[in-house]
């Protein structure tokens, strides 16, 4: 489709025509603009002020001629963002939700997740990953990093919703094998031009070495970074330097996982050492807030992160241990954990926030293509709603999304330039009724 978007407040990098600002560098990480935004299929090919547009090529090869639009779409002042990433879930967990809550992470997982995901079929968990789509939408999440120990049906259920998903293998000693990861890379990928893969493994304490050894070497081969859930909890940690003599960080490292990057998820309780690791090879910090919050865990090291260089992204775990796929919640708590871990009301600032949940969430999944608003970058994008009492005074726009914006504000999420979501209706080519009823249906049998 070709979209125009006029009359509105647009989210911009700066530099965004040049060299891209680091992470921990000035917190003056964006500006806003005012004008329009041109979606020509499924990427961005004007910002500006609407009075140069003259040098975009129309449809017929010539400046300025030939354009024509499927839609023009008065912003009526609001603000235009780049769509927030999930950098780290489990999408179908959604039957989950407030089902098995109120246990530490150990316990939550051997009584209540791992025997009921054992009853799941493939199609149950298609349509268990299309609510957390629908979820995903209202809360203008535009892409997630999904984990999940049978990825290939959420795979299908992104493609069919318009969705983009990066997924990364749950191998573990109990399910999904080495060759069976291999053959997800490579039909993933090819799936859809929304759907992409990369090597991972569920955490240290599920997976033999073995079979970390094998991954190590298949993600080498492949050129792949690697991911896994990491320092999560401190007996995690403590279990795994008995075993072995090292942190999971420093274990990964031992068997060459890092060699094309990656990152982990979590990173509660990572060590001197393990810092290290991450910044000689750049690695990526996912932190989950609110997860980490309700199975008392701990509060990630971010301020840390940020001092070191240490790149971070955000991400809101799985709807059975959140339970909600919302990252103005994500961002909120972010920010706020880590003035209250560190005594600082001055750290993590609002503008390091949006860059993670953004930009920091894009790069961390291997999207460059759609990490910000700008010319040819891929219209992942999203329109927040200015004109609610939340959102007023406008006295900082970036402090408003962060510390004060909600899911309320979401008018249209917008992916690969198709709206999928306006102003509480989905179109994702599925009724939300029967989303609705197919997840009911698929909890209530287990009950029985």
């Amino acid at each position: 489709m070709n979209i125009r978007f006029f009359n509105a407040k647009i989210l911009l990098l700066r530099e965004r025509k040049g060299r891209m600002p680091k992470q921990g560098g000035s917190p003056e990480l964006f500006e806003i603009a005012e004008g329009e935004l041109w979606v020509r299929g499924s990427r961005i090919v004007y910002i500006g002020n609407g009075t140069d547009t003259g040098r975009i090529a129309g449809e017929d090869g010539k400046a300025g001629r030939g354009l024509s639009w499927d839609r023009e779409f008065d912003a009526e002042g609001n603000l235009l963002i780049p769509g927030f990433k999930n950098a780290h879930t489990h999408t179908a967990m959604t039957f989950l939700r407030s089902l098995a809550d109120d246990l530490p992470l150990q316990e939550w997982l051997n009584t209540q997740v791992f025997p009921k995901e054992a009853l799941l079929t493939h199609e149950d968990i298609y349509h268990l990953c299309r609510l957390g789509i629908m979820e995903y939408l209202t809360s203008g999440i535009t892409a997630n990093f999904d984990m999940y120990f049978a990825p290939l049906p959420g795979a299908h259920a992104s493609a069919d919703c318009g969705f983009r998903t990066v997924f990364t293998s749950g191998l573990n000693n109990f399910c999904q094998s080495l060759p069976e990861v291999e053959e997800l890379y490579h039909r993933i990928r090819g799936l859809s031009e929304l759907t992409g893969f990369v090597m991972g493994f569920h955490a240290e304490y599920t997976t033999s070495l073995p079979l970390m050894e094998g991954l190590s070497a298949l993600a080498v081969r492949v050129k792949s970074p690697v991911w896994f859930h990491n320092a999560e909890t401190a007996r995690e940690v403590a279990e795994c330097k008995r075993r072995w003599g090292k942190t999971p960080t420093a274990l990964a490292e031992a068997l060459g996982m890092y060699t094309y990057g990656g990152g982990g998820y979590h990173c509660i309780y990572l060590e001197d050492g393990d810092f290290e690791i991450f910044k000689k090879r750049g690695l990526y910090a996912v932190t989950n807030p609110a997860s980490n919050l309700k199975l008392a865990s701990g509060i990630a090291p971010v301020k840390r992160f940020l001092e070191e260089g240490i790149p971070v992204a955000i991400g809101t775990d799985g709807p059975a241990s959140n339970n909600c796929l919302d990252m103005f919640r994500e961002m909120f708590l972010v920010s706020g954990l880590a003035k209250v871990k560190e005594q600082d009301a001055a750290c993590v600032p609002a503008e390091e926030v949006l860059y993670m949940a953004t930009t920091g969430g894009a790069r961390a999944m291997g999207l460059f293509d759609c990490d910000c608003l700008a010319e040819g970058k891929l219209a992942d994008l999203v329109l927040l709603d200015l004109k609610q009492p939340n959102m007023q005074p406008e006295n900082h726009l970036v402090r408003n999304i962060v510390y004060s914006g909600s899911k309320q504000n979401v008018l249209m999420t917008m992916i690969n330039g198709e709206i999928r979501y306006e102003r509480l209706h989905f179109l994702i080519g599925a009724d939300p009724a029967e989303v609705y009823r197919r997840a009911n249906e698929i909890i209530g049998r287990m009950k029985e």
